[in-house]
């Protein structure tokens, strides 16, 4: 698996300290430091592996740490913070990733035998993000997409086979279930992921818990603490997570005013939304804006 590990991180040299494009469909790599604003964002539904390096992952009251040796599994969209460090080396933090598509995870387990489909043993409560370790399988499954790298022309008809072989080694390890779930229209982590939707669209209006609860045909109590289980957010908590996340990039990317930021992600108090948003990123909103933009200039003169 070392050698295997070793043709990765040479395939994925050319990252760069953001997400870069590989020319394959839903496959992207990243290498080196990555400013922590950078890492508070919402993600999507992937399948992540460490080359080299570490990272950490934190969603709600839940910290997550992964390494070589292991790989990260998203099923719902998640407002996060993240930090990486480099490898004992001091060789930069190297990363792959795949987005899961829904559409192709459905197909695959359409062609799986019961016994596949049951694989595990799936929490009764969902669960929408996890660590797991890596197998010489899902290694060598890798391997063979990345070299597509090297073989443009080979993309069209090969990777939709190396991703399927993916997911499905995935579908085998102990987050299977997460793929599983989300795949099955009836599940609940499917039925929370509907809500998740509901809330990213219209993340200002005031969130009515009683409407979400019955759009995915849920009581209340049984929608919060499913929610919860999922995300390690109650639904008010996921809601302001994506405000403020919101008015970050619009303090930092458009210049607005603390007041216009606050009214246009939702809040009706610029006192409470400076009150929150300080708790969330350890600044002031004009302060951590300030230190952002700083960061970014002195970036862009090295």
């Amino acid at each position: 698996m070392e050698t295997a590990l070793e043709e990765l991180r040479r395939l994925a040299s050319k990252a760069e300290n953001r997400r870069t494009d590989t020319g394959i469909p839903r496959v992207a790599m990243v290498q080196g430091e990555i400013p922590e604003h950078a890492l508070a964002a919402v993600y999507e539904p992937m399948v992540n592996m460490i080359l080299r390096g570490g990272k950490s992952m934190t969603v709600g009251a839940k910290t997550l740490h992964y390494d070589p040796a292991t790989y990260f599994v998203m099923s719902v969209d998640l407002p996060a913070v993240g930090s990486v460090h480099a490898a004992a080396t001091g060789e930069p933090y190297l990363a792959i990733s795949l987005t899961l598509d829904v559409t192709a995870i459905a197909a695959l387990l359409g062609d799986l035998s019961l016994a596949v489909h049951e694989h595990g043993d799936p929490s009764s409560q969902p669960e929408a993000f996890n660590v797991a370790a890596v197998t010489p399988e899902l290694m060598d499954a890798w391997v063979r997409m990345l070299r597509l790298m090297e073989r443009p022309n080979d993309v069209p008809a090969l990777a939709p086979a190396y991703e399927r072989e993916i997911l499905y080694r995935v579908l085998q390890g102990p987050q299977g279930h997460m793929l599983r779930q989300l795949a099955t229209p009836d599940s609940a982590l499917a039925r929370i992921s509907s809500a998740i939707k509901r809330i990213r669209r219209d993340f200002r209006r005031p969130l009515r818990i009683a409407e979400l609860a019955e759009q995915v045909a849920m009581s209340e109590s049984a929608f919060h603490r499913q929610f919860k289980s999922a995300t390690a957010l109650s639904p008010l908590q996921y809601q302001k997570q994506l405000r403020l996340l919101q008015a970050r990039q619009l303090l930092t990317a458009q210049g607005k005013s603390v007041t216009a930021t606050a009214l246009d992600v939702g809040y009706e108090s610029p006192t409470q939304f400076s009150r929150e948003y300080a708790r969330a990123f350890g600044l002031p909103p004009t302060q951590d804006a300030a230190r952002i933009i700083s960061s970014f200039r002195i970036g862009m003169a090295n």
